[in-house]
């Protein structure tokens, strides 16, 4: 066993000095210990400068909505079969009298079965307007007729359907935080936003 580690010593010192080690095998102490079995290496003496690297461009990551593109005193979002806005916040213009909200439904699955709508109140009062909405039921659109508490809705619609809804600026301007949701029954956990005045 010693007389093969001999020979492993000695054959990568010849190695080594093929590759350029200057440095005499004569001078080198005798082995007479056990080599680690770790594979000898030569450092290199060039230097490696990495590529820069461009990110890539922004996108948004899945599920991540963003504020509606408002245009004109009007911004128009989707909702989906899987309880989904396309939009988490509207920021309303200061300088608009008047404001439409138009929803597309973009689903397949009928207003009976995954109905959207767009209703607008108080964030304080979302849960109670939700509540009130459940108890008036489908054929009110899940939503309490003359509820003091809805600043404006549009009515329910299913997949392939838009609806519109335009309400006075004024009644967001003040007293808030305001909030959008959809009052189909257990909807409103998933689809709401905030909505203001700017």
């Amino acid at each position: 066993m010693n007389i093969k580690m001999t020979l492993l010593a000695m054959g990568c010192a010849l190695a080594l000095a093929a590759c350029g080690d200057k440095s005499s095998t004569a001078d080198a102490p005798a082995a007479t210990a056990p080599m680690a079995t770790a594979p000898v290496t030569q450092p290199s003496t060039q230097t490696e400068v990495a590529a820069p690297v461009t990110p890539p461009a922004a996108t948004p990551a899945a599920g991540v909505k963003g504020p509606a593109v408002v245009t004109d005193c009007a911004t128009e979002f989707e909702g989906t079969d899987g309880m989904q806005y396309s939009v988490s916040s509207i920021v309303v213009p200061a300088s608009c009298k008047e404001f439409k909200i138009t929803l597309k439904h973009t689903g397949t699955m009928p207003v009976t079965a995954m109905g959207h709508d767009v209703v607008i109140a108080k964030e304080a009062d979302v849960g109670a307007v939700d509540a009130d909405g459940s108890a008036a039921g489908a054929a009110a659109g899940y939503v309490k007729a003359d509820d003091p508490k809805v600043i404006a809705h549009t009515s329910l619609i299913g997949g392939g359907e838009t609806t519109s809804v335009s309400f006075p600026v004024s009644k967001i301007q003040s007293g808030g935080p305001y909030a959008f949701f959809c009052s189909f029954p257990g909807h409103s956990a998933l689809m709401k936003g905030s909505i203001s005045v700017q």
